[in-house]
């Protein structure tokens, strides 16, 4: 338990601050998560979940400050950060390490009753909604990493869009990575869409300073029947960055749900995703989308629970591999008894560009219903020589070949975005990536 001490100490000797600068909500589940994290501590390799990435050795002791005293950072985001994707209207969030930025710019205003708005303020205000909702995914008892956020964060953002409300305007949040030293950053996010809700969040992941940022996340999702959620997720930080991040999604009937991972920048990035059907005629796409090269992990583990009849399940992830970078693909299907006349599709395909490159993949699919239609696979291959010979042929140079040959493999996980704005600027960025180009956005100041 040497790892865990550090944070066993900081949690018993700071609690009461951490309480004070906190809400009623939140503080009322941080005992049981502690007594959880005591217990289970950060997984290993030896748990089948967690057997590709080194958790321990990320949370070993060393000097990262936290925000206990919620102490105002000193940056103006509406100065610096210009990135937006042209001819995408959005409404713009910013959260600066893991507080609500109050001062943004309006650009458009939200539909009658849709909140977007600091965690912490709206479960002061309103503790017995936000108290039927928070936590109750994120089962502190069966992860670590879980519990240990629980147990320590303060705030977080809150999204709520009410019954047959629909936002037209993409809700766009900005999470900035600020400090002026080396920080741990514990984010909480709670999205709840009431029945026949429509919405679609962007979430952008940036890191102003070049330091060290240790980042846990816990999010979780809740739609209504007959509601729709579109969700992007995507990590543009750096070299320094270690990302955790927990997502738990729960669909009632007839809901629709669409999450896009897209991972274009990083250090070490461990995203694990559940999402469990709660009533029939339900249908999630999963899409997820990882570059990488130097020394980059990059670990997507996820969970589709089939608890009913009825439901669909779509799910498709593309690594390129480049250097000495390190992938690993974990997905379960499972269908258990009683959901009947389920369909789910499970792909996961891998493209290695030099021989260092290593990619870890396990698609599983575990089903105890009848009348099912499941398939699931997964392939690991190198670039195509022939198609390098014949491009080459016609006066292509063999970089610009294989930029040509990775983007095609790619463009599968691009094509799945409805936005046609963010399709076209995803397009942009990744053939960027693909040329060993930082891209900076027009007067966007955070990339240095």
């Amino acid at each position: 338990m040497q790892a865990e001490k550090q944070y066993i100490d900081i949690f018993t000797t700071q609690r009461e601050t951490i309480e004070r600068h906190s809400s009623s909500v939140m503080n009322s589940v941080r005992q049981q998560a502690f007594d959880d994290f005591c217990r289970k501590g950060f997984p290993t390799k030896k748990v089948e979940r967690y057997k590709y990435t080194d958790i321990p050795s990320l949370f070993a002791p060393e000097d990262y400050g936290l925000n206990l005293n919620r102490l105002t950072i000193p940056v103006n985001p509406n100065q610096v950060f210009r990135c937006d994707v042209p001819n995408l209207t959005t409404s713009p969030h910013f959260v600066i390490n893991d507080q609500l930025y109050s001062k943004t710019e309006k650009q458009g205003s939200l539909p009658e009753g849709v909140i977007v708005g600091s965690l912490y303020e709206e479960s002061s205000n309103n503790k017995d909604f936000i108290g039927r909702f928070y936590g109750k995914l994120a089962n502190t008892a069966d992860d670590g990493i879980t519990a240990l956020n629980t147990m320590l964060a303060q705030d977080g953002l809150f999204v709520y869009v009410p019954k047959n409300v629909r936002v037209d305007n993409v809700l766009q949040v900005i999470n900035v990575l600020r400090s002026d030293v080396d920080m741990m950053i514990n984010r909480r996010v709670l999205i709840v869409l009431e029945d026949g809700a429509e919405a679609k969040l962007l979430f952008c992941d940036h890191a102003i300073d070049d330091l060290r940022f240790l980042t846990t996340q816990v999010i979780e999702v809740f739609v209504g029947n007959g509601a729709s959620l579109e969700l992007y997720c995507m990590e543009e930080t750096h070299y320094k960055n270690v990302r955790i991040s927990n997502l738990y999604i729960e669909q009632q009937r007839d809901s629709k749900v669409a999450h896009h991972s897209l991972t274009l920048h990083n250090g070490v990035t461990r995203n694990r995703t559940d999402l469990m059907f709660k009533g029939e005629g339900a249908e999630c796409m999963l899409n997820g989308c990882v570059i990488a090269d130097r020394e980059q992990h990059v670990d997507n583990n996820t969970l589709i629970d089939h608890q009913v009849p009825n439901c669909q399940s779509r799910e498709l992830y593309k690594y390129v591999l480049d250097e000495k970078a390190v992938g690993a693909f974990a997905g379960r299907v499972l269908v258990r008894k009683g959901a009947d006349k389920t369909s789910s599709q499970e792909t996961n395909q891998n493209l290695l560009t030099t021989d260092e490159a290593r990619m870890f993949t396990q698609p599983e699919l575990e089903i105890y219903a009848d009348d099912v239609k499941c398939a699931h696979g997964s392939t690991v291959g190198q670039l195509n020589d022939a198609a390098l010979f014949y491009m080459r042929q016609r006066g292509i140079s063999l970089e610009e070949a294989k930029l040509l040959l990775e983007f095609a493999f790619i463009g599968e996980i691009i094509d799945q975005i409805s936005l046609v704005p963010l399709r076209d600027r995803l397009r942009y960025l990744v053939e960027k990536r693909f040329r060993g180009e930082f891209n900076k956005c027009s007067d966007c100041k955070f990339c240095k």
